[in-house]
């Protein structure tokens, strides 16, 4: 067996501040002494070295205990560097013309084209990706990468709210019912996603407009809407495991599987509740994508298509609790006993109400009334 290199987690400062208590309780505990959790500042440039695997991703968005095991059966150094936004994550490789060091990125399936034209992917080389066939149709030859020719869905799932029964005690069904919360008792206690285009489509579902809506008179109307909303939040953040855990809101804007794991984590897991909204929502993707002038391309396809195995992937399902996309899935998990299958199994009635996010002119738009609202709200 080849002697083993550490496997690093390069944590951004930015990022550090929302580490979930499974990060340090399971996470770098599981890693044991071969793990190295260090903070990189914002503005560093480039991924690991050229040696081993380097992972530019989510944070905490892998089970250590999958990310040992590739290392102890393929001999392959890891090294996972994280973001918290598809920009941040598309400016650093923008940068770097092909030289970030990283071999492995995750965009989210609004971000592929963009990388496409921006020449920031490498075509697949499905021949060396056999795990594939353990995919389900629903997460193959997309509209946004048809044929995947740039990316493998990693997992999917969709975006919506959990509340402190204890602090709203009626019943939230919609998104409607959000902003009225956010208003009222949540007032000073309820946070927002740090994703500009889920705020934006939280208004338009809300208010019957259509989720990728590019009217200007839309736009116009959302950004009044919002601003206004300004005075009523707490935070922004893409990670709300730790304060539902902790309870430190009294309304959440999240993604599901991150809701799952606060309320998973908290000492009182009927507490909070999750709300799939009446109005439906946003069918996001995050995938698995090779950069451009990737110094490690063979280990990059290697770990892909040994994450793509339906046995590691239920453990990654089960550590993340998003929906894998591999065939058979849901009744793996089942028969396993993980816990709140219903915050990770969407019903056909809830997936009936979900769209794909599109790019769209008004894009940059979106982007400024989301920095006004953040600088209006004084974050």
């Amino acid at each position: 067996m080849p002697q083993l290199e550490p496997v690093r987690l390069l944590v951004p400062e930015a990022f550090s501040k929302h580490v979930s208590r499974r990060a340090f309780l399971s996470g770098a505990t599981a890693l044991g002494a071969t793990a190295l959790l260090a903070a990189c500042a914002p503005g560093t440039s480039g991924g690991g070295s050229s040696a081993g695997l380097n992972i530019y991703t989510w944070g905490e968005y892998d089970d250590p205990d999958v990310i040992k095991a590739f290392t102890t059966k393929d001999g392959t150094a890891i090294t996972i560097d994280s973001y918290g936004s598809n920009p941040e994550m598309i400016a650093k490789l923008s940068a770097s013309k092909g030289t970030s060091g990283y071999d492995i990125c995750v965009p989210t399936h609004s971000a592929i084209q963009q990388m496409v034209t921006a020449g920031l992917l490498a075509e697949l080389d499905h021949s060396k990706l056999p795990n594939m066939k353990n995919l389900t149709p629903a997460v193959l030859d997309t509209a946004f990468d048809p044929g995947n020719v740039y990316s493998v869905c990693k997992d999917w799932g969709s975006t919506g709210f959990v509340y402190d029964t204890s602090i709203i005690q009626r019943e939230l069904t919609s998104w409607a019912d959000f902003w009225d919360a956010a208003a009222n008792e949540a007032s000073g206690s309820f946070s927002l996603l740090e994703d500009q285009g889920e705020v934006s489509f939280a208004y338009f579902l809300a208010n019957g407009i259509p989720m990728n809506t590019d009217d200007e008179a839309d736009i116009a109307a959302y950004r009044e809407f919002i601003l206004g909303m300004a005075q009523h939040v707490q935070a922004f953040e893409s990670y709300v495991s730790t304060t539902v855990a902790q309870d430190g809101r009294a309304l959440a804007h999240c993604w599901n599987g991150d809701a799952r794991l606060g309320i998973l984590n908290n000492a009182d897991p009927d507490k909070y509740k999750w709300v799939w909204p009446a109005e439906g929502g946003n069918l996001w993707q995050d995938n698995w994508a090779i950069v451009k002038g990737a110094p490690n391309e063979e280990a990059a396809y290697a770990f892909i298509d040994y994450i793509l195995d339906p046995e590691v992937s239920l453990k990654e399902l089960t550590y993340v609790g998003y929906n894998t996309g591999i065939e058979g899935i849901e009744e793996a998990a089942t028969e396993a006993g993980v816990d709140r299958p219903d915050l990770i199994f969407i019903s056909d009635e809830i997936m009936s109400k979900l769209e794909y996010s599109e790019m769209k002119d008004t894009d940059e738009e979106v982007i400024a009334i989301y920095n006004e609202l953040k600088a209006a709200a004084g974050q």
